[in-house]
């Protein structure tokens, strides 16, 4: 359809709805839940450019995820460059195998065995074993063969069972004592609901990214993020890891201490300079690797 057809409106509706699935795609993609939001943010800001400037759209689902493809693979590129990462090697390998099982294995997953997948592996194996995606759709989002697409997907699912079988080789990460002390403060007063403790603690320009919501900037916008959690109850802050970063855990202490959400902070100093707060986009927690830091 054209966009006289597929509005603007409805581009948005549908971002809304698309957002969990195009960021299971895309922290598949980047192996990293936190990486994976950031191309979804990119995707979706490129897919309102695009219609605004004229782009015609027949199967909106489909070029949507052609966005998110492509905004995957421009971040990988930035990634590989920074990291000097090893080129992928092309598979032209056909085999057909059992979708069932294939589709479970993938999605049971880590994002970071993924990440030993080549690009289009990796792809192929997320766009059909974990979304659902048809060969003839996968193609049509990652603009190759069929045969190469195939290929793709067969040497994607052999590497994933054989990493299913091997040891969990990752290290338990550690935490800088400076950080832990600074983490330990914010989340000792948040809990506490010092909330003007907590203000003197972060810069007069600090930037809160609420994902999926909204975006602050400066002390006294920021003051609305803080009278948010003051007058809610279904929350209480912890320490973690988040992908082997260091983070504050949401929990609800109405539903057992179910995690719901984490924060990410950036520091200057003993000043916080941004915060992103994933309590919104929970859709997240699926695919993040989440450690516990005992107190």
């Amino acid at each position: 359809m054209s966009t006289a057809k597929f509005g603007r409106a409805d581009l948005e509706a549908m971002l809304v709805g698309l957002r969990p699935k195009l960021h299971r795609y895309a922290a598949r993609m980047a192996g990293s839940a936190i990486e994976g939001e950031d191309i979804v943010q990119e995707a979706m800001v490129k897919a309102l450019a695009a219609h605004d400037g004229g782009a015609l759209v027949e199967r909106p689902e489909q070029w949507l995820f052609r966005i998110a493809h492509n905004a995957a693979q421009d971040h990988l590129r930035r990634r590989q460059r920074e990291r000097s990462r090893i080129a992928e090697a092309d598979m032209t390998i056909i085999e057909d195998l059992s979708a069932d099982a294939e589709a479970r294995l993938a999605a049971a997953t880590s994002l970071r065995s993924f990440m030993r997948l080549t690009l289009a592996q990796r792809s192929a194996v997320i766009l059909v074993d974990v979304l659902g995606l048809s060969l003839f759709e996968t193609c049509e989002v990652t603009g190759a063969t069929l045969a190469s697409t195939k290929a793709a997907l067969h040497r994607g699912r052999a590497e994933l069972r054989a990493m299913a079988t091997a040891p969990d080789d990752m290290a338990v990460p550690r935490l800088d004592p400076e950080e832990e002390r600074r983490l330990r403060r914010y989340i000792d007063l948040f809990n506490a609901r010092d909330f003007d403790e907590i203000r003197a603690l972060i810069a007069e320009d600090i930037e809160v990214d609420v994902v999926n919501r909204t975006r602050l900037r400066g002390k006294k916008e920021v003051s609305t993020y803080f009278g948010n959690y003051d007058r809610m109850s279904d929350w209480a802050l912890s320490l973690g890891f988040v992908e082997g970063q260091p983070a504050i855990l949401i929990r609800n202490p109405q539903e057992g201490d179910a995690l719901r959400g984490f924060m990410l902070m950036e520091w200057s100093g003993d000043v916080a300079v941004r915060i992103r707060d994933f309590r919104h986009a929970t859709y997240c927690l699926a695919d993040a690797d989440i450690r516990v830091i005992g107190d």
